[in-house]
């Protein structure tokens, strides 16, 4: 080829650019031109009227605030709801990695609330430390549930989250050895894929269990009840992030799976009553519970943050006059910082007590009452890393669940983006193209690895207590710092509770 076509092609194909820049730039001039004018003509937005253009930065700057804080700006322990050492440790955890660290401990010792475990003098050799004892709930059930799982998933609804991260959390919990519960969104396929134990919660609409007007169905829990691996039934009467509310799924996450297993309208905004409707007293729930039960033949309790707790007096006291066989199996005791999908920030930030205070208040009027033994108590929200677990079972759980820390286990990065289809990990979307990042097969071996390890450490916090299982730890072997700096046992911080013989260890 000669140097005069050499010459004519690149001419001619800077001829080409030059028009493409030209147009380029045109159109960037008239879409800025455009954008100016829709700026200063509305009215709704202040900042955009003043500074047409250029205030749309404002609202990117801070969108992207949320990211840069969580990478560049936040030290390790002070994000909420979750810091990143906690979310770290989860990682790893769930990576199966090592998690020991150098150096010395980032936690600050000091603030007032903090826990701090009580070490032995001689504390309890490996050869000595004995396997998590068995517990059955629903003695006076044809089908009571026995396990020994210390650590089991929370409520999540299919629908909340996705396909692909239900069949993750099912087999992995089924590898694990431990339950899972369906969250209040019904039994999915996804839920009985893995094999796994699983609890069946029914919710204030009465997904999977309700008739064609919504109200429970006798026909629909016999149907539930009849698979092998639904071992227990949970009424939900209130969940920690938003008590008083139902729950909330946006229509654009209803599929027409998802509506065919609720037995709503698919694209419909699934909005739950905010209570029972059939449920207005104490000997509602307790009618309602005989029934579930009766029905079924399996264990059945209710799950409720507490704010208010004459409530829980007079449910033990109808307990007392009617006896201890219409008692709820068990009780699971959510946090006020616990999680969701979706709920009015109002609710979420300022309603109903922790699980710190809400934990031993239960427990302490379940033993003054006794039905202790009676009713088994499940921790559950924001117990996420083996310190908070077994802070929990020095508080007097007899289980402990969690739904974050399996979020998180599955890869969740705190993107705060449940409430939309946008997932970026693939767990709260129904979007196929987000879900492709979720391999339910990988994923499920770090679900088996966090429970283990979690299982693990908790074990090693219990040993140095002196206890040989981490049902055995005690108040006493727990202490929170109070406002002049010092600790005090929270034996002595709740003075009401009285050791029961299977929980009962030798204190060194």
């Amino acid at each position: 080829m000669s140097f005069e076509h050499i010459s004519g092609f690149l001419l001619n194909f800077l001829e080409i650019f030059a028009l493409l820049f030209i147009c380029f730039i045109g159109l960037a001039v008239l879409g800025i031109a455009v954008l100016y004018v829709m700026d200063k003509t509305q009215t709704k937005k202040a900042i955009l009227h003043n500074y047409p253009v250029v205030g749309h930065f404002r609202y990117l700057f801070e969108h992207l605030g949320e990211f840069f804080r969580q990478y560049f700006f936040a030290m390790d322990r002070e994000e909420l709801p979750f810091n990143r050492a906690e979310r770290s440790w989860v990682y790893r955890a769930a990576k199966d990695l090592d998690n020991t660290i150098a150096f010395g401990s980032t936690k600050d010792l000091h603030p007032v609330g903090t826990v701090l475990f009580v070490n032995c003098a001689f504390p309890t050799l490996g050869e000595d430390a004995t396997p998590t004892a068995r517990m059955t709930i629903g003695s006076y059930c044809e089908h009571p549930y026995t396990t020994s799982s210390l650590f089991n998933i929370s409520g999540m609804s299919f629908g909340a989250i996705s396909e692909p991260a239900v069949r993750a959390l099912s087999n992995g919990a089924r590898e694990a050895g431990c339950w899972i519960n369906t969250g209040e969104g019904g039994l999915s396929p996804y839920h009985l894929e893995g094999g796994a134990d699983i609890v069946f919660q029914i919710g204030t609409a009465k997904y999977g269990v309700r008739d064609a007007q919504g109200n429970l169905s006798d026909e629909e829990l016999r149907e539930v009840a009849a698979h092998p691996q639904v071992k227990m039934f949970e009424i939900k009467l209130s969940q920690g992030a938003k008590p008083g509310k139902g729950g909330i799924l946006p229509g654009g996450k209803v599929t027409e799976e998802i509506a065919q297993i609720r037995g709503i309208p698919i694209n419909t905004d699934s909005i739950s009553p905010n209570r029972h409707t059939d449920i207005n007293t104490v000997d509602d729930l307790l009618n309602m519970i005989e029934r579930v039960r009766r029905v079924t033949g399996k264990p059945v309790g209710f799950k409720s943050v507490i704010g208010s707790t004459g409530w829980l007096d007079d449910m033990l006291s109808s307990i007392a006059r009617r006896g201890p066989q219409c008692a709820p199996d068990f009780i699971t005791v959510d946090s006020s910082d616990g999680g969701t999908g979706a709920a009015p920030m109002s609710l979420m930030d300022n309603v109903g007590l922790t699980i710190k205070e809400s934990l031993p208040l239960v427990i302490d009027k379940l033993t003054e009452n006794g039905l202790r033994e009676r009713i088994k108590v499940i921790a559950s929200g924001k117990l996420i890393t083996p310190s908070e677990v077994a802070w929990a079972y020095c508080a007097g759980a007899d289980f402990v669940t969690s739904a974050r820390g399996f979020m998180f286990a599955l890869g969740c990065i705190q993107a705060l983006q449940c409430n939309k289809n946008t997932c970026p990990t693939g767990i709260t979307t129904h979007d196929r193209k987000l879900q492709a990042g979720l391999n339910p097969e990988e994923k499920s071996v770090r679900v088996k690895n966090y429970i283990n390890n979690m299982v693990h450490e908790v074990c090693v916090l219990a040993h140095s207590c002196g206890v040989k299982e981490p049902r055995q730890l005690q108040r006493y072997h727990a202490r929170i710092v109070t406002l002049n700096g010092r600790s005090i046992s929270l034996d002595e911080l709740y003075p009401e509770h009285r050791h029961t013989p299977d929980k009962l260890a030798v204190y060194q």
